[in-house]
């Protein structure tokens, strides 16, 4: 029953327990889920996979969620900010899932903390072990970069998760099955705004310019071949995403094309010793994000409220 005389009387459980900060009151993600590892798919692998999908998303919806009270419009903002609702429910989904996989990575946390595995894994891992391209985590910059990189990651992961869908891990299908969905409405999305800022006005088209020039040196990253997916895609549980270059720039083609934007010409941004953001290798602009994402959770471990 609501107190309608406290708005937070809600926000307690019917049988008076605590509600924790970081989640514990919520359903356990894969509740009632065979977890069991198939034969032939090493858990250590699949859960290294699963991160970086997570951690893919989960900078992603980070960096959407800074346009609150910052976009064009308020219907871009709950555009925006709903795009970046879906990439946390798969980051959530997918880091409950490479914690069953290989409980060994979930972060060490005071003792009598409350936060589950998949919180942990968001909030308490350090710069290095997170997996994230580097595309995911560039400043949001203008509204036309932010639509110029929202358009490369989407088309990249539309690829890698309608592959996905046929994998071995049931759970992993299952995410990729609705994030397949989810990423059409990203891809659309992006595409259009693309397309309407290249044929609006020349300071419109200016900026959709510069934004392209901006985040195309980082898409060569996306389809770096990674031993963790090839061992995965030979198992039938991942794709590799080296194979998928193709049908992204398919895609990316006809959108320039309606655009009438030439193909980037642009350097490919330089990797440090051949290691990249699956390598734990990150831009500066990822350690603020991170300082500003995980600062809550870091300062109250066992926060309750």
């Amino acid at each position: 029953m609501i107190d309608h005389d406290s708005a937070y009387s809600s926000l307690v459980d019917s049988d008076a327990h605590d509600q924790w900060a970081f989640g514990t009151s919520f359903d356990d993600p894969l509740a009632g889920v065979d977890t069991t590892l198939a034969d032939g798919i090493d858990g250590a692998d699949l859960a290294a996979y699963c991160l970086m999908l997570a951690d893919d998303a989960l900078i992603s919806a980070q960096r959407l969620a800074q346009w609150c009270t910052r976009a064009p419009e308020l219907e871009e903002e709950v555009a925006l900010a709903n795009i970046g609702l879906d990439l946390l429910g798969q980051a959530r989904l997918l880091l409950a899932r490479a914690a069953a996989a290989d409980p060994t990575i979930v972060p060490t946390l005071p003792e009598g903390s409350p936060v589950p595995a998949e919180d942990a894994l968001a909030f308490f891992r350090d710069e290095p072990f997170f997996r994230c391209v580097r595309l995911a985590e560039l400043d949001n910059g203008d509204f036309a970069e932010s639509i110029a990189r929202l358009l490369m990651f989407s088309c990249y992961r539309l690829a890698v998760l309608d592959r996905v869908r046929e994998s071995r891990d049931p759970v992993l299908a299952a995410v990729a099955a609705k994030g397949v969905k989810e990423l059409t409405y990203h891809r659309d999305y992006a595409a259009r705004w693309f397309i309407t800022l290249a044929g609006g006005t020349a300071e419109s088209r200016c900026r959709i310019e510069r934004a392209i020039t901006s985040v195309w040196p980082y898409v060569d990253e996306l389809f770096t071949p990674n031993p963790v997916e090839q061992r995965l895609h030979a198992a039938g549980a991942a794709v590799d995403s080296s194979t998928l270059r193709g049908e992204f720039d398919t895609v990316v083609e006809q959108v320039l094309r309606a655009s009438e934007l030439p193909w980037p010409t642009v350097r490919a941004a330089a990797l440090v010793a051949g290691r990249s953001g699956r390598e734990g290798i990150h831009t500066e602009a990822l350690s603020y994000l991170l300082a500003e994402m995980q600062s809550v959770a870091r300062a109250h471990p066992t926060g309750a409220w």
